[in-house]
């Protein structure tokens, strides 16, 4: 199903200069807390003052709360790298994520976003800078899509026609079921009878906190590796993420974990005469990788996907490439000026160049005006004169500059800067700046005049023809040097 688009408004580069007007970004230190921050400050001896309590310092032998201190118990076998029989365990070095170099990465404005900007624009007279544009579109992963190509030898695979998208089919097949599930499936839990048995304790993964059950439960092993197989497969070894499962003795734990598993979820196909029903999700996962898998992964060497699926990829090296590609064009958007100005032509609208070379769109046809035309009233050549010698001028500055000196006509000459003013833009003689800045049309040079052509006379320099032995004399220079070449006989060959 495709994310709605929102609409694009262009009043976020309104009465904003178009060069400053940089994206907004996401604060990469959200979840960080305050009080971490002083803990730290506190170390290093520096930073923000706090309420400290004074430092007791406790005689030796004692522990925190003024007791005798404990000894130091003997531990079984419980290092990382050893096991319980005292042999050493091989551990596995973490993969690292491979680097994709086939994949080339392409921003693209996406459709209704792009159909929505043309509209804005043109229902007004506002001038509209090319690179502030392409920002804004960068900006948001709604207003954008990514266009994947890979060459012929390793193609992209995708689930579905606006799936997720991957270089190894493999990923794409590990999560096809729980994207997927509820196209074919209707997924119903229920309640059954509580679980009935003397558990102590409970064994729960520590980075994500899913309840595995008791360790001597017959549903323990394949929830373990359900929850392997989902989430941490391409990140660590089996045996790594075995040891971040830990015992919980506590009783509200066991517990919580009781009522968790009363819940039943039942999977049912949807489409076929006769239903199946799936009392497990491992039977429903095998039954969909059977039937309906096949049919949903295709392989194609160009997809286009849309910005926001472009960030929750299940190929973490595929999304590492699009996000560093991603950084590189919103410091430098110069592709998508490309893909805009191309499209904003197509759409109607007028490109032009101004203020230092750069991009701008208008709906008008900007053109200077000829000071020489008759009948042109003075409050226009006024206005022409005032943004020729100070370009840049907003509508209030222009007002105050050309503001007569009786404050009888003040009135009226406001209105007739008004109106002249809303004449010279909409005809393009006047260029409105979407940050209110007025400036006039860049007036192109006149072509410099041809070098007359100078005739030289040639003087004939007489050839010497080179005699054998003897060297050629060339016509000395200015500086009277004279070049000599000596040109060495070609002996012929001696005969037999």
């Amino acid at each position: 199903m495709a994310e709605p688009s929102p609409e694009v408004d262009l009043l976020d580069l309104k009465m904003m200069p178009a060069w400053v007007n940089e994206p907004t970004r996401a604060n990469d230190y959200a979840d960080f807390q305050g009080e971490e921050v002083e803990r730290q400050f506190d170390r290093r001896g520096s930073g923000p003052p706090r309420d400290r309590k004074p430092r007791v310092r406790r005689p030796e032998g004692r522990d925190q709360r003024g007791g005798p201190k404990r000894p130091d118990r003997k531990r079984g076998p419980e290092r990382r790298d050893e096991r319980p029989d005292g042999r050493r365990e091989e551990h596995r070095p973490h993969e690292t994520q491979p680097v994709i170099s086939n994949v080339t990465v392409r921003f693209i404005p996406h459709a209704p976003a792009f159909e929505s900007v043309v509209a804005q624009i043109k229902s007004g007279s506002i001038t509209y800078s090319v690179f502030a544009l392409a920002r804004m579109f960068l900006d948001k992963p709604e207003r954008y899509d990514v266009q994947l190509t890979a060459t012929a030898e390793a193609p992209l695979h995708q689930l579905g026609e606006r799936g997720a998208v991957a270089v190894d089919r493999k990923i794409l097949e590990s999560g096809a079921f729980a994207s997927a599930k509820d196209d074919f499936y209707n997924v119903e839990v229920t309640q059954t009878e509580p679980i009935k048995g003397n558990f102590t304790n409970v064994a729960r993964d520590r980075a994500s906190g899913t309840l595995l059950g008791p360790t001597n439960h017959h549903a323990y092993q394949p929830q373990l590796r359900a929850l392997y197989e989902q989430r941490y497969s391409r990140r660590m070894s089996f045996p790594d993420f075995q040891r971040q499962i830990e015992v919980v003795s506590d009783p509200a734990v066991v517990e919580q974990w009781k009522e968790q598993a009363r819940s039943i979820t039942t999977f049912t196909t949807k489409g076929e005469e006769t239903p199946t029903t799936f009392n497990t999700s491992a039977d429903a996962e095998r039954h969909f990788r059977q039937t309906h898998l096949p049919t949903l992964l295709r392989t194609a060497n160009e997809l286009t996907i849309s910005g926001v699926l472009s960030r929750r990829l299940p190929d973490r090296a595929l999304g590492r490439l699009i996000e560093n590609a991603w950084s590189q064009e919103i410091r430098s958007p110069s592709k998508m000026m490309q893909e805009l100005a191309g499209g904003l032509r197509g759409a109607g609208l007028n490109i032009f160049r101004h203020r230092r070379g750069m991009l701008f769109v208008s709906p008008i046809r900007t053109r200077p005006f000829s000071h020489e035309s008759a009948g042109v009233s003075a409050s226009i050549n006024s206005i022409l004169q005032a943004l020729g010698e100070t370009p840049g001028l907003n509508r209030k500055q222009l007002a105050e500059k050309l503001q007569p000196a009786e404050a009888a006509e003040a009135e009226k000459a406001k209105l007739t800067l008004a109106s002249d003013l809303h004449w010279l833009i909409h005809e393009g003689y006047v260029i409105e700046f979407n940050d209110g800045s007025l400036d006039l049309p860049r007036v192109k040079p006149p072509p410099a005049p041809a070098p007359s052509p100078e005739v030289k006379e040639e003087v004939a320099t007489p050839m010497v023809e080179p005699t054998a032995g003897l060297p050629l004399r060339e016509p000395s220079d200015e500086a009277g040097i004279t070049v000599e070449q000596s040109i060495e006989p070609v002996a012929e060959p001696a005969k037999e």
